[in-house]
């Protein structure tokens, strides 16, 4: 290649040759920094494309796992709960069955009576405590049911029932001020603890096969979130060898830069043969 005092090609070519290393050395350092290799539209739209789509449906699975979680912790407080109850029922049909004993003394009687208001109030809290962030499906405050999410776009939704265990209800028949003073008294609400214990366990039941369901789906969603995460297999950088490409660019353009400066030497060298 010919050089001359007003043309200088050779350090034309080499300037080409280390802007072209410039450039290259910045889009290494860019995936480096963004652990992507496809960053945007211009560097490979079809899997830009694919990549936008799937990490619109990751966002969506992801408020569906938040909308699950929240139901599965209400459900959880609610069965808790609920087996509290059925433990309290189970307790006053003792109490009833002891109060049946015709020969207690009055003291006796007395104190099985005090035992068993006791009770009925344990249960009302049980009841009023069965809340998680601001949800109680035991109190009748969200009857039918509530509803969550279950897919990404919204379409489709589980359900939890919700029951009212409300003491004088349909579920929990007898009143929060029931006696058992009585023989006769102590025998009517026997048949209607028994009736209650029944009720409530078919409506436990019913949460409990909703709670399991969600639980299920939990899985499946985050079995579908961690295959859409997958993403990164469509626009991920190779740290390893971007690094390793990384210092062959730094090499490259410190050469770069020395044969720049060569060539750009190269007209004063020809202008001092003319020196005398």
């Amino acid at each position: 290649m010919t050089t001359s005092v007003s043309n200088n090609p050779s350090a034309l070519l080499a300037l080409q040759n280390l802007n072209r290393t410039t450039d290259q050395l910045t889009q290494v350092q860019d995936r480096i920094s963004t652990q992507l290799q496809v960053a945007d539209a211009k560097d490979n739209p079809t899997v830009w494309a694919q990549a936008q789509g799937q990490r619109s449906q990751i966002d969506g699975l992801g408020a569906v796992t938040a909308s699950l979680n929240r139901a599965t912790s209400i459900s959880d407080v609610a069965l808790s709960s609920g087996q509290k109850v059925l433990d309290l029922l189970a307790q006053l049909k003792q109490q009833s069955l002891s109060a049946q004993d015709q020969q207690l003394s009055p003291e006796e009687r007395a104190s099985i009576s005090t035992d068993f208001a006791g009770m009925l109030k344990q249960i009302a809290t049980a009841i009023s405590s069965a809340e998680f962030d601001g949800a109680n499906l035991l109190d009748g405050s969200k009857a039918p049911g509530m509803r969550f999410l279950a897919s990404a776009d919204g379409s489709q939704s589980v359900t939890l029932p919700a029951v009212n265990l409300t003491m004088g209800g349909t579920v929990i028949t007898f009143s929060s001020t029931s006696t058992i003073g009585a023989v006769g008294t102590a025998s009517a609400m026997m048949a209607q603890i028994d009736a209650s214990i029944a009720n409530v366990t078919s409506a436990m039941t019913g949460i409990g096969d909703q709670a399991k369901l969600i639980s299920a789906h939990q899985i499946l969603v985050s079995n579908l979130s961690n295959l859409l995460h997958g993403v990164t297999d469509l626009v991920g950088s190779d740290n390893a060898a971007d690094s390793a490409r990384l210092k062959a660019l730094q090499v490259q353009q410190q050469l770069g830069q020395q044969s720049l400066s060569i060539a750009n030497s190269m007209p004063s060298l020809l202008l001092a043969l003319f020196k005398p």
